[in-house]
């Protein structure tokens, strides 16, 4: 990248302003500063007329803070959505399939196409992930590559009812500022295990039917979700008839709680050992 330090031509006559409100830009700004590739020696007004940056130079380092970076492998000759764009937010996705430069404006696959890998680029306007893969029934693998950010508030059925999903990879996924998981994984029917150790929850409120109907689950490792500010934990494992292990180590059972039927459609021997070890949850949390 070729950025002048300074320069008589004065094109971007407003960009200091625009660095100091733009979160994403004033990042990049400072990074660059950092690098050396910008040799400012304070900002006032005689530097700002002798400045000359074009906001296009910054694309090559805006897009670590400012993009999410998610790829899909889809069953093959399977006709359906893989992924749901809503809300009025179409020109935040961006969608190539096999690696294709070219971007693609469609969120639903033919039965003849013999596409093996999409790659879905999420823009920072977007703060909201409710419902992103709601009944997308045609994907077997999300990986999450890049998810530098931590402005997502929401992610309520964010992959309600991925019937086919086998693999999902959310080691990178940032939930700091989340507020909402309920339905987050309702109906993940094929997934055999679930990686959550990075997650932060504390300031979630809601895991109403979190992993419902995660019928092939065998065990799942929550000693780290902070349940402290948690309201609705109702069927939050209903159904999960495979599993064998559950780890609620630092899980709050307080009375506010709604735990109603949160082991529901659970096996007997999963039941014995979560009453045996966390004796403080509700009678009603079983039935």
């Amino acid at each position: 990248m070729n950025i002048p330090n300074k320069t008589n031509n004065a094109q971007s006559k407003n960009i200091f302003k625009n660095l100091k409100n733009n979160y994403i830009l004033s990042k990049v700004f400072h990074s660059l500063l950092k690098k050396k590739l910008l040799d400012l020696i304070k900002y006032n007004k005689k530097i700002q007329k002798r400045i000359n940056i074009n906001i296009k130079d910054f694309k090559e380092y805006s897009e670590i803070y400012s993009s999410i970076e998610i790829e899909i492998i889809p069953l093959i000759n399977k006709y359906g959505r893989f992924i749901n764009i809503n809300n009025g937010e179409e020109k935040y996705y961006h969608i190539y399939f096999d690696n294709n430069k070219e971007e693609a404006k469609r969120d639903y696959l033919n039965k003849n196409e013999q596409i093996k890998n999409i790659k879905i680029i999420i823009d920072y306007q977007v703060n909201l992930f409710e419902y992103l893969f709601y009944g997308c029934d045609c994907i077997e693998s999300i990986n999450f590559k890049k998810f530098y950010r931590n402005n997502i508030t929401k992610m309520s059925c964010m992959f309600y009812r991925c019937s086919s999903l086998k693999e999902l990879n959310l080691s990178k996924f940032n939930t700091t500022n989340v507020t909402n998981m309920d339905n987050m994984f309702y109906g993940c029917k094929s997934l055999k295990e679930l990686n959550l150790s990075n997650f932060n929850t504390n300031n979630i409120t809601n895991m109403n039917n979190m992993f419902r109907e995660c019928s092939s689950l065998k065990e799942l490792n929550l000693s780290n979700f902070n349940t402290n500010n948690v309201t609705n934990m109702s069927h939050m494992f209903s159904g999960c008839s495979s599993l064998k292990e559950l780890n609620l180590f630092n899980f709050n059972n307080n009375n506010e709680i709604n735990m109603q039927c949160m082991f529901h459609g659970c096996s007997d021997e999963i039941k014995k050992k979560i009453k045996a070890r966390y004796k403080k949850i509700k009678r009603n949390a079983f039935y």
